[in-house]
């Protein structure tokens, strides 16, 4: 290691410690002081750590927390960025909170990493393998559309050749991918049932080589299923890792079949066993048993503002983020499993991590709200209004909709609702406002 990033690395660490100590939050401030110093610190802080990037529209935060987990069970040192700051310098921010100067071992290290920021990442860090989870429309005015994110992850894929890519096979803009790596699918294997569609505004859903609709013998979410085209060759690439069968399913947990194997996770949703299913092939990709991937594949902690868990007074309060029409959908498809009764909270702002443009609310499927028994419906952030209306749209009375204009004043109205169990789906920067006023009132350990 040269002196210029032997001496940026230790500033790095030092100010990572220094905003600890002070803070308890700023993840991705030392990297950013670390790469002032030197803007190549990342490769030389990397060396030492066989690297396995999640990168993706949705779920990349959940399959890391489970890699993490999974490989774990294989290296107890394991490092991740699991508060999810996922551009250089929070990615900088992870190796030089672990670094350790003159260590020489091996360690692995699993890295949740921005789509847009894959190609900054891989031009320092050459990574045994990335996973892609899927590509949905997100915060438009960021990305662009949907090939154009794409494109942004192919770019990075392409910096680092011998990479092996770890690739949603349900996903039909995964493809034919014009990449020099090699590929391995997962996805899933079940029951196929009539031949169907994907509903108008699902993503991506025409055959790119002749462009018809494509047919699916199952859809599970969205655009994701067993996919192929009527009209050409063009169909879903063999599977190497499946995920046969899902024998229970809840908001909080699933039972699964994976290649035939059972398998407990402490996640809920039909969303989340894609995200299992992708550790589940990095874990045998590192040679796991199946005993060790069943303990690695149940969470023992919560994951950062992914359905996590918090008491608020006597309320259990249930966090999701949402920040795109199919994760939310997917948010409003996992609720809707709740045995019992609970208050919703809706916040949205729109900063630049958020998105700037709200337009997207109105692809959300508000209207399944309106369907469900839900006693009490809030909404709150900056973008309130926005939220009202559209929920008034979907079929909710307007003197039904409370309103929590600022974030400060959302754990009182929640202590004040008759239903055990409350729901909170916000957006990202609503979430670290919301965590911050948890950790003020001694209701989180920390606020990251």
């Amino acid at each position: 290691m040269s002196l210029r990033s032997k001496m940026a690395a230790v500033v790095g660490k030092t100010v990572y410690m220094t905003v600890q100590t002070l803070t308890k939050g700023g993840s991705s401030f030392p990297g950013r002081v670390a790469l002032k110093l030197d803007p190549t610190v990342l490769e030389e802080i990397s060396k030492n750590y066989e690297v396995i990037i999640v990168t993706g529209t949705n779920g990349k935060t959940v399959t890391s927390a489970l890699m993490h987990n999974v490989l774990k069970q294989l290296d107890p040192d394991t490092i991740s960025n699991t508060t999810g700051a996922n551009m250089l310098q929070g990615i900088t921010s992870t190796f030089l909170k672990n670094y350790q100067p003159g260590r020489k071992e091996k360690c692995h290290a699993i890295l949740e990493v921005d789509e847009a920021s894959l190609v900054s990442i891989t031009e320092y860090v050459k990574p045994h393998a990335i996973v892609f989870t899927n590509v949905f429309r997100d915060q438009l005015d960021r990305y662009g559309e949907v090939y154009t994110t794409l494109k942004l992850m192919l770019d990075g894929a392409r910096l680092t050749p011998e990479t092996k890519l770890f690739v949603n096979g349900d996903a039909p803009i995964f493809h034919d991918l014009d990449v020099p790596n090699p590929v391995t699918y997962f996805g899933f294997d079940i029951e196929k049932g009539e031949a169907q569609e994907a509903q108008i505004n699902a993503t991506a859903t025409l055959c790119p080589h002749c462009k018809k609709p494509l047919k699916y013998n199952f859809i599970t979410y969205n655009n994701l299923g067993d996919y192929y085209c009527e009209t050409c060759d063009y169909k879903r690439p063999e599977l190497t890792y499946r995920l046969n069968e899902v024998t229970r399913l809840t908001d909080q947990e699933a039972d699964v079949q994976i290649d035939n194997d059972p398998y407990h996770l402490t996640v809920g949703g039909l969303y989340n066993s894609y995200n299992a299913l992708s550790a589940y092939a990095i874990g045998r990709e590192f040679g796991l048993s199946t005993e060790q991937l069943q303990r690695g594949l149940v969470l023992d902690q919560a994951v950062f503002g992914r359905q996590e868990a918090v008491m608020v007074g006597d309320k259990r309060v249930h966090v999701i983020l949402v920040k795109n029409p199919v994760g939310f959908n997917q948010a409003i498809e996992t609720i809707a499993l709740h045995e019992k009764e609970f208050s919703l909270f809706l916040l949205m702002n729109n900063h630049y991590a958020d998105g700037i443009d709200v337009s997207w609310i109105w692809d959300v499927n508000f209207e399944k709200l309106a369907e469900m028994p839900i006693p009490s419906y809030s909404v709150g952030g900056e973008r309130y209004y926005d939220l009202g209306v559209r929920l008034n749209v979907a079929g909710i009375p307007e003197d039904e909709i409370g309103i929590v204009p600022t974030i400060d004043g959302l754990i009182e109205a929640i202590q004040k609702e008759k239903t055990d169990d409350v729901y909170v789906l916000t957006t990202y920067t609503a979430m670290l406002r919301f965590r911050e006023e948890l950790y003020k009132n001694n209701m989180l350990k920390g606020k990251w």
